[in-house]
C-alpha cells in the first residue's frame, strides 16, 4: 500500500488517487499533490524602482513628478508617502498623500524610504 498524504482540509487518512488528483472520501475534497507548495511560491512580490521589496505599512518616496489625473495637481519628486497598502490591479499601491488625498501609485515610480 502506498503512503498518500492526509487530506489538507479534514486530515483524513483515507485519501485515494483518482488520475492525477487525490480525493478525500470523508469531506469530498480534491487536490493535486504539490499544488499547495506551488501556490505558496507564487505569492505576489512588489518591488520598488530600485528592486527593494515593499510591504504593507512601509514608507516610500516618489522619484518622478506625477500628474494627478483630472486635476491640475502634481505629486512632486521627493514627496514622502507613509503607511502604504499593497493591492492587486493596474496600480500596486494605495496611499494617502498630504494635500492631495487618496492616491493609487505604481511601484515603478517610488523608492523605499
Amino acid at each position: 500500500m502506498s503512503e498518500l498524504p492526509p487530506c489538507p482540509r479534514c486530515a483524513s487518512t483515507f485519501t485515494y488517487e483518482d488520475g492525477h488528483q487525490l480525493v478525500c472520501p470523508e469531506c469530498a475534497h480534491e487536490w493535486v499533490p504539490g499544488a499547495d507548495e506551488a501556490a505558496a511560491s507564487d505569492a505576489r512580490v512588489v518591488k520598488d524602482a530600485h528592486g527593494s521589496v515593499l510591504a504593507d505599512g512601509d514608507s516610500v518616496t516618489v522619484i518622478k513628478d506625477l500628474k494627478v489625473k483630472g486635476s491640475s495637481l502634481v505629486v512632486k519628486v521627493g514627496t514622502r508617502v507613509k503607511n502604504i497598502r499593497l493591492v492587486d490591479g493596474d496600480h500596486d499601491i494605495d496611499c494617502r498623500i498630504d494635500g492631495i488625498g487618496a492616491m493609487k501609485l505604481k511601484s515603478e515610480f517610488v523608492k523605499k524610504a
